[in-house]
């Protein structure tokens, strides 16, 4: 899948910042922290975890999802979004002030 094709989605850099934040979630939790539903959270998952980005840990049944930390796909993508919202929060102190 091209670069543009996964973050195409706003509901995937969602996950992947939700992730960054909280660890590890099932896909029942991400669907309902992001308020989709469970078949929408699990295609997405799903092509997250096929690029190598998410890494799911199962038991049984349920399976935990986190971010890949052998991934560099999933290093890069987490120092965007970092670098990105670090970028936001100086400008909007600067506007603040």
């Amino acid at each position: 899948m091209d670069v543009e094709d996964v973050f195409s989605s706003s509901l995937r850099i969602k996950i992947i910042k939700s992730l960054m934040r909280l660890g590890e979630l099932n896909v029942s939790e991400i669907a309902r922290r992001l308020r989709v539903n469970y078949e929408t959270a699990n295609r997405h998952l799903k092509i997250l975890e096929d690029e190598g980005i998410l890494q799911p840990k199962r038991f049984g049944r349920i399976r935990l999802y986190r971010l890949n930390e052998h991934s560099s796909k999933a290093k890069a993508v987490q120092q965007l979004i970092e670098t990105w919202e670090s970028e936001d929060r100086q400008q909007a102190s600067r506007t603040l002030k």
